[in-house]
């Protein structure tokens, strides 16, 4: 049976007939990436007084944190990595150098697995540790340098390939893990490809080296579009935004996924996002600042750190000590090394009670994604609340968006769990303990974001009207819900409602 033909798959058909207006975009977007990144990075900080609209550098910040990257996540979740195809200025550069570099072959070490995810750490650690959410030179020394490594990547291996994406992005391992929820996907018909139609389109460059024919998701896709039609096979679709992980999570055997989901996105991002308002960290400083004061050793305490290492920006009444810098540091990897930990332990101890062999650990930790990058999106817009706050918007509502998308990302992880227990055919008491060992760790992370947002500054986690108007928006919801599950089930069809018949 061939892939129906829809308005959606003929606009991925458009994408690969249009793949100079694609690249149109693309460099339109390194354009403005270049002039927002390299130009405040040399003018002077901003006086107290400026606004995003009438300061170049504060604009950029707030285009960078405020909107880019947080809302990036979002297109990931969305769309999949239609970002990585479309609109990424790294892609885009990394892929032209490749066109015209050395072509070589790519090294062993360069493909090892657990690039994205070290390279996801130390991003995250180094931009805590200069500030890079605040100010411009921080952004283009970690932004920029990364598009550096990016076209020498491009320019050295390959031929008109991403090998810096496919490999070495800081970033691609987070998307890979994001893109598995979207709704839309390039769907491969196998049988039809290997019964190659005619007509036969010309051979599709696919720039992240994915094996077309085999691939059922979007976690590697760049959603480029080249290969849209190909050999009647490849269609732009629409699919549960569980498919991905219910049904191919067991064939995931990258053990560095799930380790930069369980360290890096729940455990050390969390760090990273709370210390700037974690009484915790305050205290543990302070103590560590009185046991070298006490003993006589104050070079530590001086404000001498080099901007690039620590963060040193004296005229805003910013600069780092050493001990502050070391803090920050620990703190932020202790979170990581601990959170992880746990939720690696307990999710060992759900695998073992499951009895359903190694891939069930890797399957099961899957269903923490909606928590994860609920997660990241929080602690990128905490910047965007900030920055919109700083000129003069109150946005008093953004306590309740926020509860409602934790509890929401909570629901989401657990469904998953839930479908992927039934897949794996585990139930009773079985079920039970595991989906005990899941809830522990989403109360922590959701503990987490509590203290950042509402536990540490006082603060009713929703108001008591919010919280009514939810439940009568809901209740209906979830009884309509209800009625076409049982619907489908009784008549064993679905329930479909046509316009006219309204």
């Amino acid at each position: 049976m061939n892939l129906p033909v829809t308005s959606l798959s003929k606009f991925g058909d458009a994408m690969r007939r249009y793949s100079g207006v694609i690249r149109g975009i693309q460099w339109c977007v390194v354009l403005f990436y270049a002039v927002l990144l390299i130009i405040p990075a040399f003018m002077t900080l901003p006086p107290d007084q400026a606004r995003a609209l009438d300061n170049l550098t504060l604009f950029a910040q707030f285009i960078f944190w405020g909107i880019w990257w947080p809302f990036v996540l979002v297109s990931v979740v969305l769309f999949g990595r239609i970002w990585c195809g479309v609109f990424c200025p790294e892609g885009a550069l990394s892929e032209w150098a490749s066109r015209h570099g050395k072509n070589k072959g790519v090294p062993n070490w360069l493909k090892w697995s657990g690039w994205p995810a070290i390279a996801f750490a130390l991003t995250t650690l180094y931009g805590q540790m200069i500030s890079v959410y605040d100010y411009a030179k921080p952004a283009l020394l970690i932004l920029g340098g990364s598009t550096v490594a990016a076209v020498i990547v491009g320019f050295l291996f390959g031929r008109g390939k991403r090998i810096w994406c496919k490999y070495l992005c800081p970033v691609s391992g987070v998307f890979s893990l994001l893109a598995r929820l979207a709704s839309i996907h390039f769907k491969v018909d196998e049988k039809r490809w290997q019964e190659n139609p005619e007509p036969h389109l010309p051979v599709p460059n696919c720039a992240p080296l994915i094996d077309i024919r085999r691939m059922h998701g979007t976690s590697a896709c760049h959603s480029c579009g080249r290969c849209s039609g190909q050999r009647d096979a490849v269609r732009l679709s629409l699919r549960s935004v569980n498919e991905e992980i219910v049904s191919y999570g067991q064939e995931e055997k990258d053990p560095w996924l799930i380790r930069l989901l369980m360290f890096g996105i729940l455990g050390l991002a969390i760090g990273a996002f709370t210390w700037t308002v974690s009484p915790w960290f305050i205290v543990y400083k302070q103590t560590l600042a009185e046991w070298l004061v006490n003993h006589e050793i104050y070079w530590p305490l001086n404000q001498n750190t080099p901007w690039w290492l620590f963060t040193h920006f004296p005229a805003n009444n910013d600069a780092f000590n050493w001990v502050d810098g070391f803090c920050v540091v620990t703190y932020i990897v202790g979170h990581g090394i601990v959170l992880g930990g746990l939720f690696s332990l307990i999710m060992h101890l759900a695998s073992y009670i499951a009895q359903k062999g190694k891939d069930f650990y890797t399957h099961i930790c899957l269903a923490f994604i909606p928590l994860g990058g609920a997660g990241l999106f929080l602690g990128l817009t905490a910047t965007t609340v900030k920055l919109i706050r700083q000129n003069g918007y109150a946005i008093l509502w953004v306590q309740n968006v926020r509860a409602l998308l934790l509890i929401g990302a909570v629901i989401w992880s657990f469904t998953l769990a839930w479908q992927i227990l039934t897949k794996r055919q585990i139930f009773s008491i079985k079920r039970f303990a595991i989906l005990v060992c899941f809830a522990i760790i989403c109360l922590i992370v959701f503990y987490n974001w509590y203290l950042m947002f509402w536990g540490w500054s006082d603060l009713p986690i929703m108001k008591l009207t919010t919280a009514i108007h939810l439940t009568f928006f809901l209740v209906p919801c979830l009884l309509f819900i209800s009625i076409i599950k049982y619907y489908n089930k009784k008549h064993n069809k679905p329930l479909i409602i046509k316009v006219t018949q309204l």
